[in-house]
């Protein structure tokens, strides 16, 4: 029986750099392919949160791109006690304990795709109005407001 190569995230990152930058993957699709494995992630750091801490607290989840492999996006999960600041890249949960549940709060994608949303506002499908929301709340502050809410701290 012959053993399949594995390939390493470099070559398959370079050989993507390399292919027609018309097929490149949009910013829906990276979201797409990152949902793979990010319900089991998310449910991992809660459960971990869940050991390590008392009461609600907060899963916020960043993604980031590799650094020498700028098409390599990567999702790092943190539980903590405060919301954190509103940012690019970010989605964050509140973990409600008394009732074992997760609620989202937002979702904010990169810089470029929060630009292409207010640059598009009325293209935007159906499907990803409340990302748009999101962005918009984003923009305008709200999220900040709501991060210094749920925090206690001034407005």
């Amino acid at each position: 029986m012959k053993k399949k190569k594995m390939e390493t995230v470099g070559k398959i990152a370079a050989d993507l750099r390399a292919k027609d930058i018309e097929h490149a993957p949009t910013p829906i699709d990276q979201m797409r392919e990152q949902l793979t494995e990010f319900d089991q992630n998310i449910y991992i750091c809660i459960e971990e949160g869940k050991k390590s801490r008392t009461g609600d607290f907060f899963v916020v989840v960043e993604t980031k791109k590799e650094r020498l492999m700028n098409n390599v996006l990567r999702n790092y999960f943190i539980n903590r006690y405060s919301c954190p600041t509103p940012g690019w890249d970010q989605g964050v949960y509140k973990y409600i304990r008394k009732d074992d549940r997760i609620k989202l709060l937002w979702v904010i994608p990169s810089r470029d795709t929060c630009r292409y949303f207010m640059e598009n506002m009325l293209l935007i499908p159906h499907e990803q109005k409340q990302l748009l929301h999101y962005v918009l709340d984003f923009e305008d502050g709200t999220l900040l407001k709501l991060s210094k809410k749920l925090n206690n701290e001034k407005q």
